[in-house]
């Protein structure tokens, strides 16, 4: 049996507004542009929720903040705007998943929930790529929040802000997620979302309204 062949994308604001309210035929028109399937696009509440589409096009606008699929020709997006996207795949056994990972989620387990629902459709070792986020230099967190995070994800989610305030990195609170659901091959985009502001939105940085969205699929 042939090899599937996993793809995925990092939208940036070049791809249009790809939020979830926009004109819903412009929408639908950036959606296509981008990847030129069905989408399964979810309504995000920064949670553990995962979805498994069983054909092209299920759970659109399922509440969840993570999809899995074994099928070729879906295409499973998330949107962000600081929240790490997180692109899990397969390649061997043809399974792949889409993740928002914001700091509520990575402590609902939305990360290892997803590689478990991969696990659970066949898949073997799994791959990740992280996409653009918020960095750590702009991401002041609360000390509170901070110390649980680093007692589930070790010491390195710990920073601070180019200002010296406490910050969390939220690329490490995911890698060690990753580390903690058995992926340890890991790419990791380091553009800050706060930073780059001619190609991402930024909710921190600068209340933003626009979305771009991260999208994962098979391919025969």
């Amino acid at each position: 049996m042939p090899q599937l062949r996993p793809r995925y994308r990092f939208a940036t604001r070049s791809d249009g507004d790809l939020r979830i309210g926009a004109n819903p035929a412009a929408l639908a028109r950036r959606r296509q542009r981008l990847v030129a399937l069905p989408w399964t696009w979810l309504h995000q509440v920064h949670g553990g929720e995962v979805v498994v589409v069983t054909r092209p096009g299920e759970h659109a606008g399922a509440t969840a903040d993570a999809a899995v699929t074994a099928v070729v020709g879906a295409a499973l997006a998330v949107q962000t705007a600081d929240c790490a996207p997180v692109a899990l795949l397969a390649p061997v056994e043809g399974v792949v998943g889409i993740v928002h990972a914001g700091w509520r989620g990575l402590r609902e387990g939305v990360v290892e929930a997803t590689v478990a629902a991969m696990r659970s459709l066949g898949a073997g070792s799994v791959t990740a790529a992280v996409g653009p986020c918020i960095g750590a230099e702009c991401y002041e967190f609360a000390a509170v929040d901070l110390e649980g995070l680093q007692a589930r994800f070790g010491d390195g989610v710990r920073a601070e802000t180019t200002g010296g305030a406490p910050a969390l990195d939220l690329r490490a609170a995911v890698t060690g997620a990753l580390a903690g659901a058995g992926v340890g091959d890991v790419v990791v985009d380091d553009r800050c979302t706060a930073c780059v502001a001619d190609h991402f939105p930024s909710h921190r940085a600068r209340r933003d309204r626009a979305r771009v969205a991260s999208v994962v699929w098979l391919e025969p």
